[in-house]
Parts: structure tokens; C-alpha cells; sequence
């Protein structure tokens, strides 16, 4: 039990939890500055309160490897983000102490204003604790729970990791003297015990007792906090594990809303990754003794070459303008933002305000790039449908790690954005098959007058033979015509996977690239349906109201009714993380096992 450690036993834990993940990372690559900044605050935590009955709640939960080490999973640990082992995150079917899954941020404080209002009806004793870092800060939801949390007073424990925010920074020698004094519990009980004489003072005598502490607020950070009804504390010391279970043990005994201040450096520990350097927060496999990556591919990635492309295109028409929500590298954007400051913007973890700020420069004559990860568009649903598509703004929507995103898992795979948005009136939805055909896409997208959406996979394209027209609205392309009647109907990616499978069988077999999913190439389909009978369907994408999907609902509404359609898209279960190569086949999707499910089928 942490509880009967000493703080030196626990600074030597931290040294050893700093050690374990280091390790395990630098092999499986994964989640690094962020997690070894909250080792001290997570030893602490797991010092004041229990995990087995507090509920501890990690925002997108990237840093809690150390809360993963602390709750008997310390054999394990080797296995993280492998597949069939240990999940990046936090996940209840892992472990009991795991309150909830979490892959996206700013959803800690609301499930905490759950958890106490369970907990509450059920007369139980008990405190939920949420852990979040100030990116997670920048989403509005944050402030939706914060609101109802501070006028309800129920007992919640915020712990607010900030290890860059602007705010945090002591304002001089008073700040900081000013922050160990309200981190106190005489300060606590002072300014209780005031609040409580006030109330019989005269109104004058009150007033200006108020005014005095309003003007203590405005010298240090809380003030937003005290304003919604959250009691501040901090900034304190994140390595500090004594002064942390101090604060903690206070913030528990207050029994009300409480938000605790840690300043943390990012890779602490790992003087390599120590501050703010953006490619230290998620990495791949490293030489811990040099830090460098243990292999980079040498071929460009798509996000590189939608990034190159989008900067010619900006380069020569100052109409184009861009947004990202946190992710400028990830996405390519940061270029972008360094060669035009003033035309592509990282609003922080904003999507539904990125898409929403980009409607409105459409409605102004300009062209907006929304590059947003597939699985963080879900997030930016509302505004897709309501901003967007109902003016018919013409939106670009760069879709990335569009298909299996691999060792993120179930929250961070690209499944469902031709489903999400294949159903949204006056949406174009297509997909490029290569690099060259990405660029295509984008000369094609760039003075579309409505909206559109074209999604590209993580990592590099399979580079194909085939030479990529020029882009047609609505337009398909059969790449290879063959005389029985199978034909390969591929979509983006889908389309190498295509043509790898057709190398795996000992007949030859038709190949298609659709290029749109909406609206479809109706002719084109109306032609192949005439000569082959029996389609197969590739694409990286959920199987309901997927590619099949489309092109049976187009079968069925010309009374086509002699064409089989098989489709190789996902069935419908959330895909688990790990090796993108295992993970497909653990799903029956690599090029062999499909030509086997195409034998099969014949």
C-alpha cells in the first residue's frame, strides 16, 4: 500500500515508474512527454485515495501508464499497445481500477459529475478524481461540466496537469508565495471561517471584505474556476509528491468541487524530451540511450504529401485557408501555419468550433481545408450537418488515418466517416487510391463549389501502376478488364488491397476504382453489371452504410437483382488495437485471406 510508504520510498517508485515506461516505450513506441510528467501526480493520488473505489478518471488517458503500473499491472506493462496486449489507455475490461474507456479528450470532468451523482444516490462515500492536462482544456465541454459542476457542489477532485499553459506562469514573487498559501489548509479554513462571519457583518464591511479577495483572485490563475463555483488550489508543484498529498489530502477532506493546479514538465525524467517538444508526445520505437527512431520509412507519408499539395495550392490562390484541432504536425497543417500565419490555424482541441469557423470563411468567399483525423470528425458531427451541409458550403474535408490506425485501438480507428457522412445531403465523399491521385483529388476539391470529403490512411500509400486520370465529378475508372464475371470494386485504399488479392488467385478478375462513393458512378456500375455478376467490395471503412452498402442500394433502386455483392469491409465491432498488419489479419482482411473468401465464394 502506497499509504504506508515514505516519501522517500515514493520518490524512489516514481524513479522506478520513469524507468519501467522508458523502457517499455523505447520498444512498443507509444505516449511518452505527457506520462512521464504525471508520474509524481499519479503516485500521489494513488497515495490519497483508493483506485479500487474512487474512480479515477484519466482525460484521454495517454498519460496514465504510471496509474497502469500502480494498479497491479506491472508484469504486463511490456506488452503495452502490442496486440492482444495491454491497451494505451485506460480500459475497464483490462482492469477494475480502469473507470472508463478514454482515446479522446475533455470528457474526465463530466464523467466525474456522473460519478458523484451516482454516488451521491447510492449514499456512498466515495470521491471521483479527473485527471486532465491543459490541452484538454481548450474544448468547450470541459467548460459545460465545470458549469453545472460548480452550481451542484458535489464532491469532485479536478487535478488540471498543466505543463504549458500560458496561464500558469507565477506572476513574479507574489504569485508564487500566494499559491503555497492558498494550497494550505489554514488558508482553507481561514477564508471558511470569514465567509461564515461575513454573513453577520454590516453590508459595507462585507463589500469590502469581498473586494479584497476578488483582487487576491485576479494575481493568481483561479479565477476563472472560482467564478464557476470550483474551489482553487495551485499552482503547486507536480514533482513534488509531499506537497501533492498535502493538496490532495485537503482537496478530499473539503468534500466539495476542487480543482488542483500542477505545473508538470513534459518528459520528465528523459532530459531528451524534457519541455515542450511536440514530436516526444507520441512516438514510435527509439534508441533510449540517443533518442533517435529505431526505423523511418524513407516513403512519404500521405499526411506529407497532402500537406506539400496543400501548399502549392495556397501558394498560388490566397483564397485557400486551413484548420486543425491540436494536431498541426499529425495532420500536416503546420507548415502551413509557419509559411501563412494569418490563413491556416490550430484552434486547439476544437473540432466542432474548427468546422463551424471554417463555414463562415466559406460563406465569405474563401476556401477552408478542415484536416481532421476520421476518428476525431466524429466529434464535429452537428456542425458537418448544421454549419456545412445545410448552406452547401464548399468545405474541404481532409479526412486522415482514414482504415486501421493500428496500436491506438478501438478509439482511434478510421472506420466510420463514409457512414457518418455518406448520409449527409449535398456531401461528395471520394478517396484517392494513390499519391498521385491524392494530388488529383485535391486540384479537383480545391474549386468545388459544394461540400467535400476525400479520406487517405495513416502511414504511406501502396504506389500502384496504374497512372490516376484527372479527377471527373462522379467518375469512376476500370483498371483492368477481364473476361469471367468477377469484378474487384475498390475505394481508396481499398483499391491496392484490390489488386493485391487478384495477384493471390490463379484467375484473373476485373478491377474497378470508384473514386466516389457519393454520389456514384451510376453509368459505370450500370455497365459493369451487364458483364459481371459477382462484385467484391474493398474499402477500410465500417460495412453499415458503407461502400456495399451504397452500390446495393443504387442495385436495388435500378432493379438490378441478378448481381451478387460480397463486401470486405468492417463488421460491425469496435477494432481492437495493435500491429496494423496483425490486426488485419486477426479480421481475415490480408490479401490471402481474401482470395481464399473469394475462392470460397465461387
Amino acid at each position: 500500500m502506497l499509504k504506508d510508504k515514505s516519501i522517500e520510498e515514493l520518490n524512489t517508485l516514481c524513479q522506478d515508474i520513469r524507468d519501467k515506461i522508458l523502457q517499455t516505450v523505447s520498444k512498443n513506441g507509444g505516449h511518452l512527454s505527457s506520462t512521464l510528467g504525471a508520474v509524481e501526480l499519479i503516485v500521489a493520488m494513488h497515495s490519497v485515495f483508493d483506485s479500487k473505489s474512487d474512480p479515477f478518471i484519466f482525460d484521454v488517458s495517454h498519460q496514465a501508464y504510471a496509474h497502469k503500473l500502480l494498479s497491479r499491472r506491472w508484469e504486463q506493462f511490456d506488452t503495452l499497445r502490442t496486440f492482444g496486449g495491454m491497451s494505451g489507455y485506460t480500459k475497464p475490461s483490462e482492469s477494475d481500477e480502469d473507470f472508463f474507456i478514454a482515446g479522446h479528450s475533455s470528457t474526465s470532468i463530466s464523467l466525474a459529475v456522473g460519478a458523484a451523482k451516482a454516488i451521491k444516490l447510492k449514499g456512498e462515500d466515495r470521491v471521483p478524481i479527473a485527471f486532465i492536462g491543459d490541452g484538454s482544456m481548450t474544448a468547450g465541454m470541459v467548460y459545460e461540466a465545470l458549469n453545472e459542476l460548480g452550481d451542484s457542489s458535489l464532491p469532485v477532485v479536478i487535478i488540471l496537469n498543466d505543463n504549458e499553459m500560458s496561464i500558469s506562469k507565477p506572476i513574479g514573487a507574489i504569485s508564487n508565495y500566494l499559491s503555497h498559501v492558498v494550497s494550505g489548509k489554514l488558508y482553507q479554513k481561514f477564508k471558511k471561517t470569514t465567509k461564515s462571519i461575513l454573513e453577520h457583518f454590516p453590508e459595507s464591511a462585507s463589500y469590502m471584505a469581498k473586494k479584497l479577495d476578488e483582487s487576491l483572485k485576479l494575481i493568481t490563475p483561479g479565477v476563472l474556476f472560482e467564478e464557476l463555483g470550483v474551489e482553487y488550489i495551485g499552482p503547486v508543484d507536480g514533482h513534488d509528491v509531499q506537497g501533492l498529498i498535502d493538496t490532495l489530502t485537503l482537496a478530499k477532506e473539503m468534500k466539495k468541487p476542487v480543482l488542483i493546479h500542477a505545473q508538470t514538465t513534459k518528459g520528465k525524467g528523459y532530459n531528451k524530451a524534457e519541455g515542450t517538444h511536440e514530436h516526444w508526445h507520441g512516438v514510435g520505437k527509439f534508441d533510449l540511450k540517443t533518442g533517435e527512431p529505431i526505423s523511418k520509412s524513407t516513403v512519404p507519408s500521405t499526411t506529407k504529401i497532402f500537406s506539400d499539395k496543400l501548399l502549392e495550392l495556397a501558394k498560388k490562390d490566397n483564397k485557400v485557408v486551413g484548420v486543425t484541432a491540436a494536431m498541426p504536425s499529425g495532420t500536416g497543417i503546420k507548415q502551413l501555419m509557419e509559411k501563412f500565419p494569418d490563413r491556416f490555424w490550430d484552434v486547439a482541441i476544437a473540432e466542432q468550433h474548427a468546422v463551424t469557423s471554417m463555414a463562415a470563411m466559406a460563406k465569405e468567399g474563401f476556401k477552408p481545408y478542415v484536416a481532421i483525423y476520421s476518428t476525431f470528425l466524429q466529434r464535429a458531427y452537428d456542425q458537418v450537418i448544421h454549419d456545412g451541409c445545410i448552406l452547401n458550403l464548399p468545405i474541404k474535408f481532409a479526412i486522415d488515418r482514414a482504415g486501421i490506425v493500428g496500436e491506438d485501438g478501438e478509439t482511434h480507428q478510421g472506420a466510420f466517416d463514409i457512414s457518418y457522412l455518406r448520409c449527409v445531403p449535398n456531401m461528395t465523399l471520394l478517396a484517392p487510391r494513390d499519391s498521385k491521385m491524392l494530388e488529383n483529388i485535391m486540384d479537383f476539391a480545391n474549386n468545388f463549389p459544394t461540400p467535400i470529403a476525400f479520406r487517405y490512411p495513416r502511414g504511406s500509400f501502396e504506389e500502384l501502376k496504374y497512372e490516376p486520370k484527372k479527377i471527373e465529378f462522379a467518375k469512376g475508372e476500370v483498371l483492368k478488364e477481364a473476361k469471367n464475371d468477377i469484378a474487384f470494386l475498390g475505394y481508396g485504399s481499398g483499391v491496392a488491397t484490390a489488386i493485391l488479392t487478384s495477384k493471390e488467385l490463379d484467375f484473373e478478375v476485373s478491377i474497378v476504382d470508384l473514386v466516389f462513393v457519393k454520389p456514384l458512378d451510376t453509368e459505370l456500375l450500370k455497365e459493369l453489371s451487364k458483364k459481371y455478376k459477382k462484385w467484391f467490395v474493398f474499402s477500410d471503412s465500417a460495412k453499415i452504410g458503407g461502400v456495399a452498402s451504397a452500390i446495393e442500394e443504387f442495385l436495388q433502386k435500378n432493379s438490378i437483382l441478378d448481381v451478387r455483392v460480397s463486401t470486405f469491409e468492417y463488421e460491425d465491432s469496435f477494432i481492437e488495437h495493435g500491429n496494423t498488419n496483425l490486426v488485419k489479419e486477426s479480421l481475415g482482411l490480408l490479401p490471402k485471406q481474401l482470395a481464399k473468401r473469394v475462392k470460397d465464394a465461387n
